[in-house]
């Protein structure tokens, strides 16, 4: 389903919309501000952008889509550097002032206009096959937990696990490139609870007593993320009763899964039965949120994914991008959560948590 038609807001936000809702989570500056002046966080989260120029440039670099990758790379490089310190002179510039919405729409546009559609395409790949194969031992694992409160809880942390896959974070690109990442450990390390925002407790009373009919998942990065964290917990779902809308990025933003790519996994984990290891997945959707960035404004999504999900009764944020960056606040007319782990320094000092937490914000209707 591609999307063709304008964007419209997500149906199930708190109305009136202009005044319940405001994409960004962490203000950049007030309105006592200077417009001219940047403000420190600003300056903090710009510096943050460019520290990222470095990774994007290499992954640019070695694009074999692309001719001539390595001097369009270094264009990319120069011109992403130019205009992020123009914003530190003058906040106004490039339709600032600057948020994580408008630094992470500069750069896409920067690459796009150089023909570099998805420089990340190769890890991608990489990681969904790897992770393919871990599957079905994987929800295995999940299904051999009887008690139905310390299998959501191991859903859960799944999710968070699977959420440390992501290269748009300078310091987990650098990780990554040395030694990959081990999903079963990631498991096994999670920061201790309770975690910055902790809501794991009353979702899991909730689990035990209500099924929700429809669901709708906003997913985050390819590989580990999507398919060993998200897609056991919608196995999950479906075997509980509930209809699950998967929603995926309409173009590549870093390593995030797209909707053309999350129709491809899906299709190569079901059996001939519609089954995922032995569920019945035709209650199983994925939609095009019409997003193309690695974060979200959920004042604008695709036609498609509002009538799908105007009539569900849960909403998943999954992912720093789209939970925590952009819409922890976010006011919703259902049950929602926000799961995602920490992975900016600068995300962590909002919070009041460690590098590396995790948020699991719960809210009931």
């Amino acid at each position: 389903m591609e999307s063709s038609s304008p964007a419209v807001p997500f149906p199930l936000l708190q109305t009136p919309i202009e005044t319940n809702y405001r994409a960004c989570t962490i203000p950049y500056r007030f309105e006592t501000d200077n417009p001219r002046k940047a403000t420190p966080v600003e300056i903090q989260w710009i510096d943050l952008f460019l520290n990222s120029v470095p990774s994007f440039r290499q992954r640019a670099e070695t694009d074999p889509t692309v001719p001539d990758a390595p001097a369009k790379a270094d264009k990319f490089a120069q011109r992403y550097t130019e205009m992020l310190e123009e914003m530190k002179k003058n906040p106004e510039s490039y339709g600032g002032p600057p948020d994580c919405i408008l630094l992470c729409r500069l750069r896409e546009v920067i690459l796009r206009e150089l023909g570099f559609v998805d420089i990340f395409k190769k890890v991608k790949d990489e990681e969904n096959a790897k992770a393919m194969t871990l599957f079905e031992g994987v929800v295995k694992l999940n299904d051999a937990i009887e008690d139905e409160a310390k299998r959501a809880e191991n859903l859960v942390r799944g999710i968070l696990a699977g959420n440390i896959f992501d290269l748009g974070s300078a310091q987990l690109a650098e990780m990554f490139a040395k030694d990959g990442m081990s999903f079963l450990a990631s498991c096994q390390n999670l920061v201790p609870r309770p975690w910055v925002i902790d809501d794991l407790d009353a979702f899991k009373l909730k689990w035990a007593q209500k099924t929700w009919k429809k669901a709708v998942i906003f997913v985050d990065n390819s590989g580990a993320d999507v398919i060993l964290g998200i897609l056991p917990f919608a196995r999950e779902l479906l075997r509980h009763g509930t209809q699950v809308i998967l929603a995926a990025n309409d173009l590549p933003s870093i390593n995030d899964v797209t909707y053309p790519e999350l129709i491809g996994i899906i299709s190569k984990l079901k059996d001939e039965n519609e089954q995922l290891v032995g569920v019945d997945a035709t209650g199983l959707i994925v939609a095009n949120s019409g997003n193309d960035l690695p974060v979200i404004d959920l004042a604008s999504v695709s036609p498609e994914l509002a009538f799908m999900a105007s009539d569900a009764d849960l909403v998943v944020l999954e992912g720093m991008g789209r939970a925590i960056e952009t819409n922890l606040y976010a006011r919703f007319k259902c049950d929602s959560i926000k799961i995602g782990m920490v992975k900016h320094p600068e995300v962590a000092q909002f919070l009041g948590g460690r590098l590396y937490d995790c948020v699991f914000k719960f809210n009931e209707v």
